[in-house]
């Protein structure tokens, strides 16, 4: 069984979403975290080393971190559209841009956020250089890795869904967000994001 360790209105719901995607038999384990503006704190029922999510139980093996849980999830359900399987042509593409999201999509949009890239030229250039790159492929192809979508499409489409000031104007992205967006699985897992009435937190 896996069991999703999710915060309501927080980046694991998008990993709810995943799980939507691929048809997971799941459960989730509603926990409170810490919040940027100094509310929550950390839950004791969450096995996250460091008290956050996403996490996932898997018959009692842990998994954490946003790209792990997904490659994971997908490599479990290989007949979704969502991952690609040992021997897709598309693997390594896949693999790279979660890498990518990983390693430089989300520390850049960290910095851009923070304000680094008014102040460090080299960190201007290098978000600068990821926007172009996220855009450009986005205005060449449907989803990032072409054709068909992908857990990458999620994890990207997501975070800009809270914050689209984190990648410049473009028609391309926001054509993407707006397919994203249109998902069936979407509206299911918002359906999930906040515990039941009445259920532990």
């Amino acid at each position: 069984m896996l069991t999703l360790i999710h915060a309501p209105l927080s980046r694991s719901f998008r990993m709810l979403w995943l799980l939507e995607e691929v048809g997971a038999d799941y459960d989730i384990r509603y926990v409170t975290i810490r919040r940027r503006d100094g509310s929550g704190g950390v839950d004791p029922a969450n096995p996250h080393p460091h008290g956050q999510v996403p996490a996932l139980l898997h018959d009692g093996a842990l998994v954490t971190e946003t790209v792990a849980i997904a490659q994971y999830v997908t490599d479990l359900h290989p007949g979704s559209e969502m991952g690609r399987p040992q021997g897709d042509p598309e693997r390594g593409a896949y693999l790279s841009w979660l890498a990518y999201y990983a390693g430089v999509i989300e520390p850049l949009q960290i910095a851009h956020m923070t304000g680094a890239t008014r102040t460090d030229a080299e960190t201007a250039r290098l978000h600068a250089a990821m926007c172009e790159r996220v855009a450009g492929t986005l205005a060449a192809q449907p989803y990032l890795l072409g054709e068909k979508v992908s857990a990458v499409d999620i994890i990207v489409a997501s975070s800009l869904m809270w914050l689209r000031h984190l990648l410049p104007e473009s028609a391309a992205v926001d054509g993407h967000i707006a397919r994203m967006a249109a998902r069936p699985a979407l509206t299911r897992a918002q359906a999930k994001d906040a515990a039941p009435q009445g259920a532990p937190v």
